[in-house]
């Protein structure tokens, strides 16, 4: 007898889609359609040999341009050279060309930034003027500093002395005069630096020892890793099924 093939029923989560050659990624070998996410290097391409008649053929000029040994690129680089001519015919015209006597440089403005000593002129005395506008420099009065006289220049204060009056002074009711306890003091600690303050309280109570009080022995310092540099750690579960309906809790209607 043929064994029947059991049939499984269709679970949608059998059906994952796609294997992962089924999807085409850009190469990165070569310049045709190469991934512009990666970086690529210089492409050569090999061509075959050409035929004898295709070397014949010839379009190009080859080297059979002369350039002179004595051209450079910074330009031509020779010795100087002469030529030996005839001598020209001589005129009856004389050159008007000056002599070195002719020129008067000193007498030329400085150029190029020339250093000369300063130069002065010598003239007349200038006439007096009869009548003269401008007050001299004894006229001007400044305004004395000393007080609060001028408004726009800072000044100190400024006290003054009376005289002592007799009539209903102290010294004739001696009633008016303060005495020592009229004055009042000022805290130190206002205008100056304060100094720490301590307080003496009295003894506390003495505490009772009935209660439950954890010991020394209580503690296990050794057991406390939380201030402690320590590897990752990890945990194992147990295997889910992924066909596995989730249990649904709060259910809204």
């Amino acid at each position: 007898m043929e064994e029947v093939a059991k049939k499984r029923p269709i679970i949608a989560g059998r059906e994952r889609g796609p294997g992962p050659g089924r999807y085409a990624l850009p190469p990165t070998v070569g310049y045709i359609n190469h991934d512009v996410t990666k970086p690529s290097s210089p492409a050569y391409s090999f061509h075959s040999r050409m035929s004898s008649a295709m070397v014949s053929v010839d379009s190009s000029p080859g080297p059979r341009y002369h350039v002179d040994a004595k051209v450079t690129r910074f330009g031509r680089g020779e010795t100087p050279s002469y030529s030996m001519g005839g001598r020209g015919r001589r005129t009856a015209e004389l050159f008007q060309t000056p002599g070195p006597g002719a020129y008067s440089p000193e007498k030329a403005p400085p150029q190029n930034s020339h250093r000369r000593p300063p130069c002065y002129t010598i003239g007349a005395r200038t006439r007096y003027r009869s009548v003269d506008a401008v007050p001299a420099p004894n006229s001007y009065n400044l305004p004395n500093l000393l007080g609060g006289h001028v408004p726009n220049k800072p000044s100190s204060a400024s006290y003054s002395f009376s005289g002592r009056r007799k009539v209903g002074s102290p010294s004739e009711d001696l009633s008016m005069t303060p005495g020592p306890g009229r004055y009042r003091t000022t805290n130190p600690d206002i205008y100056q630096h304060r100094q720490p303050s301590f307080t003496m309280q009295s003894r506390t109570k003495r505490p009772v020892y009935a209660s439950v009080i954890p010991g020394p022995g209580t503690h296990s310092p050794e057991k406390v890793h939380l201030h402690l540099p320590k590897p990752p750690s990890f945990t194992l579960g147990i295997r889910h099924s992924e066909f596995v309906t989730p249990l649904v809790v709060n259910v809204i209607d």
